[in-house]
């Protein structure tokens, strides 16, 4: 069968039904999250690394690695920059060079395009199941080097049908805690058949970005594939020159290195027998858990975590000028990036981390996303990172827009005002937006959020968005 190819300007129409699919009713989304979790026997417990089975840490080096060579192995990083107030420093860091697949399968039904999201168990998340992409797998997964069962829907990504992709680009992950990871991201639409698996269902756009309205329930995967929506419309030409110049710029004026080395080398950390960790209690810290999980290829297992001290701010100030919404973007430089710097949040930290150090030297506009009143907030919801390598790392995803005092009329360098139409062009291209830029710009291609020009008790020329809201509670498993 010849698949008609996708034209992005049909995409319009993914949003158009929030409260209710063709297969189920957004209020029902988290029951059956929670029915998912009670179906199956799921529990994550902390262990000694001596109770790691088939991890070790290697002799000579200490770097901890799989048996089998696979999955990935946490060894020693030292990054030297040439800015900031810490221009050198050593850490554990995860090496994993393999390429992973974060797909979402589309498909319509009634006219209404939906996408087809897994309630998937991952041993870091705090509640542990929550919405990923149809397919979440490293190469290790699908190539069975755990001896697990088949990955479900992993055909339609393999070899996708002629004209049914709707986005394919390599990513980067967590520049700080992963050395140069990237992931495909993918959306492929399909006209075949697809049956919903047990733990499978199809859900709008719409419904989607209402549910990233609450906290822990979108995982990270499926908010960065999100954001490789296309979105209609040939955009300004002119900002996106002008915005990519100075982007090539800011990439060729930093001079970053970043070299690897034998974990047991590093200054600064020590081992025990339960975790790795800075001798002055900051950062994070590298721990071990045994995980049974009922739901997934392989039943249980193993594995090294990282578990980050504290709750992230990630945020983007927003303004409306020229006519139309504009967020403040950093040109961020981060140990684990493959080309210097990406495009980040405003503001993207874990504010302990950076407590110690003097006032001038604290993040750029961190004070000013933590003093935000209410009606500056546009959106807020706590999320997960990645729920398969990080242990309780969470951040809380702001859109806060802007005060008169907040953001000086001459920008620091490495900042700049970008159209949130400009972030979904530059988005298609590998390695422009970092993973939690691309998270907040899910928020967007999604309409958890909207910036609209209106009210929000600041006066007239503002933007206007909704607001996150609570979450269900959830337990604590760890």
């Amino acid at each position: 069968m010849t698949t008609r190819p996708v034209p992005a300007e049909s995409l319009g129409h993914f949003a158009v039904d929030t409260a209710r699919g063709s297969w189920s009713r957004t209020g029902d989304v988290e029951g059956w999250l929670a029915e998912r979790l009670r179906a199956h026997r799921f529990r994550v417990d902390r262990i000694p690394f001596s109770a790691l089975e088939g991890w070790s840490f290697a002799e000579g080096t200490g770097n901890l690695r799989h048996r089998s060579g696979g999955f990935f192995s946490v060894e020693g990083q030292r990054v030297t920059v040439d800015s900031g107030p810490v221009r050198c420093w050593e850490q554990p860091v995860i090496h994993q060079p393999e390429v992973g697949i974060l797909g979402i399968l589309v498909k319509e039904f009634d006219g209404v395009a939906h996408f087809l999201m897994q309630a998937k168990m991952e041993p870091g998340n705090r509640n542990l199941i929550q919405l990923s992409p149809t397919v979440q797998a490293t190469y290790s997964n699908y190539t069975k080097v755990h001896r697990g069962a088949d990955v479900p829907y992993l055909d339609h990504f393999l070899a996708p049908a002629p004209g049914s992709v709707v986005a394919d680009v390599l990513q980067s992950e967590h520049g700080s805690w992963f050395h140069r990871k990237r992931n495909r991201n993918m959306i492929v639409f399909t006209r075949d058949q697809v049956p919903p698996a047990e733990n499978f269902r199809w859900l709008t756009l719409g419904q989607i970005g209402e549910l990233l309205r609450a906290d822990n329930v979108v995982n990270m995967d499926a908010r960065t594939v999100l954001s490789c929506l296309p979105s209609p419309g040939a955009g300004d030409a002119r900002e996106e020159r002008e915005a990519l110049s100075w982007f090539t710029a800011e990439r060729s004026r930093h001079t970053v290195r970043a070299e690897l080395r034998p974990l047991n080398s590093l200054a600064g950390w020590r081992k025990g027998p339960f975790a790795v960790e800075h001798e002055r209690g900051r950062y994070f810290d590298v721990v071990a858990v045994s995980v049974e999980a009922g739901s997934r290829e392989v039943g249980g297992w193993t594995q090294p975590l990282i578990e980050p001290r504290g709750l992230g701010v990630t945020a983007f100030l927003t303004r409306w000028a020229d006519g139309g919404p504009q967020v403040l973007v950093h040109a961020r430089v981060e140990g684990g990036f493959r080309n210097t710097v990406e495009l980040s949040p405003t503001v993207q930290c874990l504010p302990d981390n950076h407590a110690w150090l003097p006032p001038g030297d604290r993040p750029p506009f961190l004070d000013a996303v933590l003093r935000a009143r209410p009606e500056q907030i546009h959106y807020e919801a706590v999320h997960s990172e990645e729920g398969g390598r990080f242990l309780n790392a969470e951040s809380r995803y702001l859109l806060v827009e802007a005060g008169e005092e907040d953001v000086p009329d001459v920008l620091p360098p490495g900042y700049r005002w970008v159209t949130p139409a400009l972030l979904s062009r530059l988005v298609r291209h590998s390695h422009y937006l970092n993973v939690q830029a691309r998270s907040l710009l899910s928020v967007l291609t999604t309409g958890a959020c909207t910036l609209e020009r209106g009210s929000s008790g600041q006066g007239d020329d503002v933007g206007h968005a909704s607001t996150a809201r609570p979450a269900r509670p959830q337990p604590h498993l760890s």
